[in-house]
């Protein structure tokens, strides 16, 4: 099956099919204008500027709306021999070819610290960084070739910086569409359920940058994203003649922050740098200063099911907090990280066929150049429900669903109604884990097309619960829930639950997941700059408490959210572990709890049903 658009009825002009009507009246430059702007501590940035070029015997206007992308991954690569073809934007040539033909100017900034950009990162997400986004925009709308509408858009950390850019809360930004990207870095992305997600992959992440950073060309192989042999290091701007101003900005680079040691500084939500107290995990997430946004600037929030740790979180919590107050959007498909691949079990392809930058283009025109006018008439969220490989739309979220309950019962049963007395034993092996094809390699750069192989193999060592075979098929939609009465032996636990549907010819498929630190189990009120329909946990430090062993507790918490179909006959299975070693650190150190699970109407796995 296919995750394409061209057959659904879930918009009234698809995205594929605007992009088809939608006139390309402009060229894209042979090369763009580049430059330093100075920001107000004096580091200056280097930006790209490209203006759409007007097709023979046309005029073109005086000035454009634009788009800004803000990438630490270099807005442009210098050639090792310019005669050969080779793309010098892999990380922002997708935005180049679908805006500006289409009549929007781009510019391309290198954030500090990184590419031919002076000045060093100083942390991830650094609010100084954020502080540049202001200034760029002024700059932006002071050129000539600027008529003052602002937007931004980006797959990631360039997604993060037009979440950030909005909370700047600059005037001249109108639309911003973050594209698989956090919302809270921290407990999307670095600890999620409080769980810190192991140095492998923070490693890779700070190796990346590291490598691209130093202009380190030799680590830069080992890396698919950018291992092309005919990219050399950073284009220098065009007023660096000789490239002495580019090399210069490398050599600052190279007192940059590393990101392992970086992300261990806070164990706790609110732990702070010891060194700087007001910087906590939180000023890393955009949603922190989200009550700054610009007014009434539109939003489209695009994440995909499997989308790192907890990253369509982050789209739908986006969602939520700005959805009273801006124009906004949501779009889920059945993708990975950046939708480089369709996750789906019965996708026709690896490749996603749906047109992302196309429902991307339009949420422009409609709120950045005012050439569309049906965008308003769609239903604002957008939806694939995986094994039913079909787009819906909605109005709210979750909306149109009722919870079904199933609860942990005897003989390994997923049952409709609580079982009292009952218990099972499950002793933790810390070395136990997922494997190296799951949701989240693609987020730390690894490739990966294939997710969650031999998924019966890998689930003989979870303490599982089962369901009866389903008499009629089965939608789900939104975040199932997880809720357990349990005692341990130790004084905390990883908690990591999975969701699969158990085929009936037994053939087994992993459909969700959701992981919690124990300590941090007390459920609070999440802040109104992040807004959830979901069990919250705050992974603060004044809301952790140790288990006390022995001592039953109920501990209930959200997995990640899906869209998904359960066939006739197939059965619902939930599979609690104690460690994922591939992916996050142990907990505790070297010592694997016994966990006794109680069964009752405090052990069950809550479902939201999509009634359609």
């Amino acid at each position: 099956m296919s995750d394409s658009d061209r057959t659904t009825r879930a918009w009234r002009v698809s995205p594929s099919a605007y992009l088809a009507q939608r006139p390309v009246g402009y060229t894209i430059p042979l090369k763009p204008l580049s430059c330093y702007v100075a920001m107000d501590d004096g580091v200056r940035l280097a930006l790209d500027v490209h203006l759409p070029q007007p097709k023979a015997d046309t005029a073109a206007p005086a000035s454009f709306p634009t788009i800004v992308v803000f990438t630490p991954y270099y807005r442009r690569f210098a050639l090792v021999d310019d005669s050969v073809a080779t793309e010098c934007s892999p990380n922002t040539s997708r935005y180049r070819d679908m805006f500006i033909p289409r009549g929007y100017a781009l510019v391309v900034v290198d954030v500090r610290g990184t590419g031919a950009s002076f000045g060093r990162r100083d942390s991830f997400r650094s609010p100084r960084e954020r502080t540049d986004y202001h200034a760029v925009a002024d700059w932006i709308v002071a050129q000539p070739w600027s008529n003052g509408a602002i937007g931004s858009t980006g797959v990631s950390y360039l997604g993060a910086a037009a979440d950030f850019l909005l909370t700047t809360g600059h005037p001249a930004i109108k639309a911003v569409a973050p594209l698989f990207a956090v919302f809270d870095t921290y407990m999307e992305n670095c600890y999620p359920g409080g769980l810190l997600l192991a140095n492998r992959l923070a490693g890779k992440d700070g190796q990346i940058m590291g490598a691209l950073d130093r202009d380190d060309r030799e680590l830069r192989q080992q890396f698919a994203y950018f291992k092309d042999p005919n990219l050399a290091g950073p284009q220098p701007v065009d007023e660096d003649v000789d490239g002495s101003l580019c090399r210069a900005a490398i050599i600052e680079h190279r007192d940059s922050f590393h990101m392992v040691d970086f992300i261990t500084e806070f164990r706790y939500k609110d732990s702070a740098l010891p060194y700087d107290a007001a910087f906590t995990a939180a000023v890393m997430g955009p949603y922190h200063y989200a009550a700054n946004a610009t007014p009434g600037a539109a939003v489209l929030c695009v994440s995909g099911w499997m989308d790192g740790a907890a990253y369509a979180n982050g789209s739908v919590s986006r969602y939520l907090t700005y959805a009273d107050s801006h124009p906004t959007h949501l779009l889920l498909g059945p993708w990975d990280h950046g939708a480089r691949v369709n996750v789906s079990p019965w996708r026709d392809a690896v490749a996603p066929e749906f047109p992302i930058m196309a429902e991307v283009l339009r949420f422009f025109d409609h709120y950045l150049a005012g050439v569309d006018k049906g965008y308003a008439d769609e239903d604002p969220i957008h939806y694939f429900s995986m094994h039913e490989e079909q787009w819906h739309s909605a109005r709210e979220w979750p909306g149109g669903v009722v919870q079904r309950t199933l609860f942990l019962g005897g003989n390994a049963g997923l049952v409709g109604q609580p079982e009292r007395g009952g218990c099972d034993t499950y002793q933790v092996d810390l070395s136990a884990g997922t494997g190296r094809h799951t949701r989240y390699e693609r987020a730390a750069g690894y490739e990966n097309t294939v997710c969650y192989p031999a998924w019966e193999e890998t689930q003989k060592g979870f303490l599982s619960y089962t369901s009866a075979p389903l008499d009629d098929a089965f939608s789900i939609v939104g975040h199932p829930v997880f809720s357990v009465l349990l005692s341990a032996s130790e004084p905390d636990a990883a908690l990591h639950v999975y969701v699969t549907e158990v085929e009936a010819d037994g053939t087994m498929r992993y459909v969700t997941e959701g992981m919690l630190r124990a300590l941090h189990r007390k459920v609070s009120e999440p802040p109104e700059t992040y807004r959830c329909t979901w069990p919250y946990q705050s992974l603060k430090r004044a809301d952790a408490a140790p288990l006390v062993p022995g001592e039953p507790v109920r501990i209930e918490f959200a997995l990640t959210p899906t869209a998904w179909t359960f066939s006739q006959g197939s059965r619902i299975r939930v599979s609690l572990a104690g460690a994922d070693a591939q992916h996050f650190g142990q907990v505790p150190h070297g010592r694997p709890p016994l966990l006794t699970v109680h069964h009752g109407e405090h052990s069950y796995l809550r479902l939201r049903t999509d009634v359609r």
